[in-house]
């Protein structure tokens, strides 16, 4: 693969309330540069809600020499708010690009998901949950494609007016986007237990459309069969007002599982030619490591986040960083080497 990346959180924004409530330049730019030296990713895939925080990740990453998706992933907005949001970082990953960083622009991800508007559903939970119900997608698969399409034709000219480089949208299949406007093919991919038998065999049909294709979303979370879940696998967290308090019941602990899945992905995104790829995700800082007390609150274990993150202690690997690396970091670290 060309580009060898990983994403990084800079706060999930919904109702109001962010996924990361300490944030602050050092530990980026410390974070960035394990991401790069001790990972060996040439790409980084900065994500969040606020722009300002984007902005400021990238502008560390693109100093480290990374190769910056700026991507803005919005949450439960109206489409107005969608383009505002579009728009202001637009201009700033154009300030980015014009003093000489290679940036590629993300029209936001899985938006017919995560926002309302174009699946029914009230709530994100709500639309997720249609998933499972194949039928009823495959009624409305029409409708949704036209209105997502019909959206990104909006936002992509709105980008386009502000910034001149690479521009791509992070998909999911049910969307079925039109990829004439965009410059790569972008999708959030996942293998679960219903996909498995035919995962590696479909990349290949990806890269086929003519462009470049990323995979600009893969991984599994850290509890025994969270890799049959695919992207499901925070299912099993109890929320409380968009804030994780606990899981549903006991999981047990399995790192070695959620390396092997990250390992057999990247395999199988190399052999189908896959152009950039980057696993989600560095670290998830709401959901923290408790190995101590109830199992259950031990909320890592539905994180996807390659390192275990710690409300209360500093590390050992890192002794400057409130974490520490899962079995899928020293994975991860050693393909991208490879």
């Amino acid at each position: 693969m060309r580009a060898r990346g990983i994403s990084y959180d800079t706060g999930f924004m919904k109702n109001g309330i962010t996924s990361r409530k300490h944030f602050d330049p050092e530990t980026v730019e410390r974070e960035l540069r394990v991401i790069r030296d001790d990972l060996h990713c040439n790409a980084v895939r900065v994500m969040g809600g606020d722009p300002d925080r984007i902005e400021l990740a990238a502008a560390h990453a693109a100093a480290l020499g990374l190769e910056v998706w700026f991507s803005p992933y919005p949450l439960e907005l109206s489409a107005d708010e969608m383009l505002a949001l579009f728009a202001d970082c637009a201009e700033r990953a154009e300030r980015l690009r014009s003093r000489g960083a290679e940036v590629v622009f993300v029209t936001g991800a899985e938006l017919s998901l995560m926002n309302p508007g174009f699946l029914p559903g009230d709530s994100t939970d709500e639309r997720i949950a249609l998933l499972s119900r194949p039928e009823l997608l495959r009624e409305r698969i029409s409708e949704i494609g036209d209105r997502v399409n019909a959206f990104l034709g909006r936002a992509v000219d709105i980008v386009r007016e502000r910034f001149g480089g690479r521009v791509t949208y992070a998909s999911v299949p049910l969307e079925r986007v039109d990829w004439t406007r965009f410059d790569i093919v972008s999708m959030d991919v996942y293998r679960s237990a219903e996909t498995a038998d035919r995962f590696a065999d479909g990349v290949p049909a990806l890269v086929a459309q003519g462009k470049p294709v990323a995979i600009t979303e893969f991984g599994s979370a850290s509890y025994r069969g969270a890799g049959d879940r695919g992207a499901l696998g925070l299912e099993i967290v109890e929320y409380d007002k968009e804030v994780p308090v606990g899981l549903k019941g006991e999981y047990v602990r399995d790192e070695a599982g959620q390396a092997a899945y990250v390992r057999e992905l990247l395999e199988a995104f190399d052999a189908g030619g896959i152009d950039s790829a980057f696993v989600f995700t560095f670290a998830l800082y709401d959901h923290v490591h408790r190995p101590d007390g109830d199992p259950r609150a031990d909320l890592d274990l539905a994180s996807y986040g390659i390192v275990r993150v710690y409300e209360d202690r500093l590390g050992t690997t890192y002794p400057d960083m409130a974490w520490e690396p899962k079995a899928a970091f020293t994975t991860l670290a050693a393909y991208y080497r490879g």
